[in-house]
């Protein structure tokens, strides 16, 4: 289906990009390209080659070189993904976006910030705090991941409960087509009915309807204040019959309510050596309140914990300053890392189920862990029913029986997913890693349309291929 890389085409590329910026024929180079965040090695693919344009123009030229060739192209942004988004799995260019880095313009009057994809999301908030400004879009991973990557994935994470998801500040693109084209959409306006959406098709589209070379983000105004809540419960029943209160009876949107089952928060506490008195608790709430003054929280965080003292609550902890925030936030950050500690195989899945239906899906989950002798800590985002399931492998357990059982209890997993009116991927994305179980949850006529889609935008099928569906 593919034709594979000459170093005539290579030669092709270097007049496009210049020799610095083309690797080909250099396998330890290559070799980071090959693989994202996943960590099971069999999902990575090499590259035959890394591009790594510096404009809109020199992308669509790549794109009609490789339509001309029929040789496949994988956008790729920091590589951070968890869904084997950006593995070129036919080979061929991947076409890296890191030179693409620069903040273009911070318009303080329309509130909107336009930016490249190879930029640092994180860099987005350090450039406008000045302005007293920020970009409300946070992916966990906000340190290390690229802009671009996360309007690929539409990326979610802690902050969603309050402020949404990526693509709720996407206002335009600038968009290469696969086959070479340059397409604007949208810009400053914060309205637009003109037309299809197409920026909101292209937004999680996972890199397989276009690649993004300026975005468009949409700002707020910066909050002057912030407090965590570390509330520990006996059980999870408890826990998440807490969160539609705090926005029912106590009238709180918090920022982001987070969940840590008891796996998760021990391993994660035990690790890091965490003095708070674990042991007691079966389940934990992270719950961060932003505003813009002290006074405003105080009174949202006393009607919090009353609440949560009031419906079984264990204890409340507060954290109204940057070293407290960070001591409990660090709790919720390294239970992945904890727990590679005691393995570094893991699947990290991030499933969505309705809020309510989350002691239910636990309790499943515990009932397969038990099936399978397999450890699947669950955490996430309480606030909107983001659970990372994440089955672990245990040292003994050899490759291939770790290969083999996770398979079978993946699928049992996503069933018991959907069988809850969930679905099996909330902000990670579908990629490589997720595309056989997509039929599992989607009717036929949807994945048809979607492939009518890809079709229309993409005749020769070459840009990201193997990904989604």
């Amino acid at each position: 289906m593919y034709n594979k890389l000459t170093p005539e085409i290579v030669e092709e590329l270097i007049g496009i990009v210049g020799s610095n910026n083309v690797i080909y024929g250099n396998p330890d180079a290559l070799e980071p390209y090959s693989h994202d965040e996943v960590a099971e090695k069999h999902y990575a693919h090499m590259p035959e080659a890394v591009v790594k344009p510096s404009s809109a123009e020199e992308i669509a030229q790549i794109m009609k070189l490789a339509n001309k060739y029929k040789i496949p192209v994988t956008p790729r942004g920091a590589g951070s993904g968890l869904s084997g988004g950006a593995v070129p799995v036919y080979g061929g260019i991947v076409l890296s976006v890191e030179k693409m880095n620069k903040i273009l313009e911070i318009d303080k009057e329309n509130l909107v910030v336009v930016v490249e994809p190879g930029v640092v999301t994180n860099e987005i908030n350090n450039a406008v705090k000045e302005y007293g400004l920020f970009y409300a879009g946070y992916p966990m991973s906000v340190e290390t991941c690229y802009i671009g990557g996360n309007v690929s994935e539409n990326a979610g994470g802690g902050r969603a409960v309050k402020y949404g998801v990526t693509g709720r500040y996407v206002i335009g693109l600038e968009v290469v087509t696969p086959t070479g084209d340059i397409v604007h959409l949208g810009g400053k306006v914060m309205k637009d009915v003109t037309g299809y959406d197409l920026i909101h098709l292209m937004v999680g589209s996972e890199g397989t309807l276009g690649i993004f070379t300026k975005i468009y983000l949409k700002l707020m105004p910066l909050p002057q204040a912030k407090v965590d809540l570390l509330v520990l419960f006996e059980d999870m029943d408890t826990a998440i019959k807490i969160v539609p209160k705090i926005m029912t009876f106590g009238r709180i949107i918090p920022t982001s309510i987070e969940f840590m089952d008891e796996l998760s928060f021990k391993a994660s506490c035990r690790y890091l050596n965490e003095k708070i008195p674990f042991e007691e608790a079966g389940a934990m709430l992270l719950i961060e309140l932003d505003g813009n003054s002290k006074a405003e929280l105080e009174e949202q965080y006393e009607v919090i914990g009353n609440l949560c003292m009031e419906n079984g609550a264990i204890e409340v902890y507060v954290a109204d300053n940057a070293t407290t925030s960070e001591r409990i936030w660090r709790i919720r950050r390294n239970i992945a890392e904890a727990w590679k500690q005691f393995s570094p195989h893991q699947s990290l899945e991030d499933v969505v189920v309705p809020i309510s239906e989350i002691p239910t899906f636990i309790k499943r989950v515990r009932e397969i862990s038990e099936k399978y002798d397999i450890p699947i800590p669950c955490y996430g985002h309480a606030g909107d029913g983001n659970i990372h399931a994440t089955p672990i492998k245990k040292p003994e357990l050899s490759m291939e029986e770790w290969h083999k059982k996770l398979k079978t209890l993946l699928t049992e997993l996503y069933m018991i997913v959907k069988e809850l009116g969930g679905t099996i991927s909330g902000e990670h994305g579908i990629g490589s890693k997720r595309k056989d179980y997509l039929p599992m949850v989607l009717e036929p006529q949807h994945i048809e349309m979607m492939r009518a889609i890809k079709k229309a935008l993409d005749p020769n099928l070459i840009l990201n291929p193997g990904k989604i569906i």
